[in-house]
């Protein structure tokens, strides 16, 4: 089994300083609950424990999620996508997965993009 899990493992593009992004969904509804950073030791971790490990970069070191809060994350599935130099992992998360306590990281701030399949004369600015 190491080998296998050290093979998936090779395929991951790492980045130059050897991390990878994975955006955590909630595995049945699949809302975007946050993004964060694996290296191959926390990527190995995660495949090998069932439960998400991350490399934090402001701290330089380990941390498996719900340790200090109780809000854990329970790997359902891990995906690399199509370049290798992005990891989706699918969980069942208990509470919430923010750090301010919000059930997920893209709750707070609306951009307020244009909605392209809004009908144009809906649209602010579009010369319609």
């Amino acid at each position: 089994m190491t080998d296998d899990i050290e093979a998936r493992i090779a395929r991951v593009a790492f980045n130059d300083v050897g991390l990878v992004p994975a955006i955590v969904q909630q595995w049945d509804t699949h809302e975007v609950l946050m993004l964060a950073w694996l290296d191959a030791e926390a990527l190995r971790r995660t495949l090998t424990s069932g439960r998400v490990t991350y490399w934090s970069r402001s701290r330089s070191e380990y941390w498996r999620k719900g340790d200090t809060s109780g809000h854990i994350q329970q790997v359902r599935e891990a995906r690399l996508d199509c370049d290798g130099d992005a990891i989706l992992l699918l969980v069942e998360q208990t509470g919430a997965a923010c750090h301010t306590g919000t059930r997920s990281c893209f709750d707070t701030e609306d951009l307020h993009a244009v909605d392209a399949l809004a009908p144009a004369e809906t649209k602010a600015g579009d010369g319609a």
